[in-house]
């Protein structure tokens, strides 16, 4: 083992990159550990010159992130033919080790590690910077649950020294974009992809595009639509399904535009878990659930009414419509204007559910009993919540619809 680097005295080997080893150090200017990752120039053959130059630019650029979700960068050098980069030491536990260690993740765990993995790549989107290799063996888990992602600026250069030596591109297939896959110039979507493929596994302990060998997951990556998440794990909501579903479309369009948007929707997807998960609160609490199993339900029977085939699988199947997720996404997260605004861009109408009016079930409660026959609930269109009051209201008119069925029912009966 190499004793220094630079001015950094090595104290021990950490592990092995794909690039080279990572050691722990010591800074003895500032008497600070760090981690150094190594990268041997070695692999760059005849093109050595403009693979380091590529190299400082990728690593300056990821030094001007500072961001609570994203290792810091101190320093950049070169020892001999090793180029390393000095980052913050880092006291936790690799993603990966998390997920084959411990078992089944709590689906409110995963969304926030998720969560703030999202938001550290919106900032380095912001500032131009593409990950390129979004994976659990780059995400760490801190003691206090922070998480921070790694290896910023050296996906690109590990896809580079590969291809010089051999052709093709070192990457982590299971986790690549279709764009990635064949070969084209990628963009932030391309990590939200990767992402949605890590957020699927953590839910599932199963990649969706698996194969047994490289080939066939990359075909998987092309064209098979993997199963939603809430099959595999039945503690997964059904609002989670649609935002891995726009998260892994196949077409960039599709997909989340900012991994902004996609942290936001795995925060509020995270503020409603509880009431999934609270069985003895599950009449007040389950509103939204209701709320969307009653816009499958309309879509549903619209479908038959026109001969259509209806969406069958939630989010994921192969009839799922991206426009149709965000517009479902939209009614659950955001307020009625927005709603009506993205109605009008995707020229799609606002999905209705069956509302009662409590004042015509008080008056017509007897007269159904003696003819027979149910209470007649109209349909309105959904309202999304604006205040907690409405939220609530909205909830309270759900419940006492419901005793009152109960109610008609056990007088029927009698």
């Amino acid at each position: 083992m190499i004793s220094q680097l630079g001015r950094y005295e090595v104290l021990g080997e950490l592990g092995q990159g794909a690039m080279g080893v990572v050691y722990k150090a010591k800074d003895p200017l500032i008497d600070r550990q760090v981690a150094i990752k190594t990268i041997s120039l070695s692999l760059a053959g005849d093109e050595i010159d403009e693979y380091e130059g590529r190299f400082y630019q990728e690593a300056k650029a990821a030094g001007r992130l500072n961001h609570p979700n994203i290792v810091t960068i101190y320093d950049v050098g070169k020892s001999d033919d090793i180029a390393y980069i000095a980052m913050e030491f880092l006291q936790g536990r690799e993603l990966r080790d998390i997920m084959r260690d411990d078992g089944d993740m709590p689906v409110e765990q995963v969304l926030d590690i998720v969560a703030q993995v999202a938001s550290g790549l919106a900032y380095a989107h912001e500032h131009g910077i593409v990950h390129r290799d979004i994976k659990p063996s780059n995400i760490m888990v801190i003691r206090d649950g922070l998480v921070k992602i790694t290896d910023f600026g050296i996906a690109r250069m590990a896809s580079s020294a590969v291809r010089t030596q051999t052709g093709m591109v070192l990457g982590s297939p299971k986790y690549m974009s279709p764009e990635q896959v064949l070969g084209k110039d990628i963009d932030q979507r391309s990590d939200i992809f990767s992402l949605g493929v890590m957020l699927y596994e953590m839910l599932t302990r199963e990649a969706p595009f698996s194969g047994e060998n490289v080939n066939a997951i990359m075909y998987q990556t092309l064209n098979a639509i993997p199963k939603s998440p809430s099959q595999l794990n039945s503690g997964v909501p059904e609002m989670l399904n649609f935002i891995v579903a726009k998260a892994l479309a196949k077409e960039r369009d599709d997909r989340y535009q900012n991994a902004k948007d996609l942290a936001s929707d795995l925060r509020a997807c995270r503020e409603v878990l509880p009431r999934f998960s609270r069985p003895a609160d599950s009449a007040s609490a389950g509103g939204k659930k209701k709320a969307l199993d009653a816009i499958v339900a309309t879509s549903r029977n619209e479908s038959e009414s026109t001969g259509e085939e209806p969406v069958t699988s939630l989010g994921l199947s192969n009839a799922f419509d991206s426009n149709e997720a965000t517009m479902r996404l939209a009614i659950m997260t955001a307020d009625v204007i927005e709603v009506d605004e993205l109605a009008r861009t995707l020229k799609m109408a606002v999905p209705v559910i069956p509302v009662v009016k409590p004042e015509a079930v008080k008056s017509k409660a007897k007269t159904s009993v003696k003819s027979g026959n149910a209470p007649k609930v109209s349909a309105a269109p959904v309202k999304a919540k604006t205040a907690e009051s409405s939220d609530g209201s909205n909830f309270k008119f759900l419940i006492l619809f419901l005793v009152l069925i109960v109610l008609v029912v056990v007088l029927y009966v009698s």
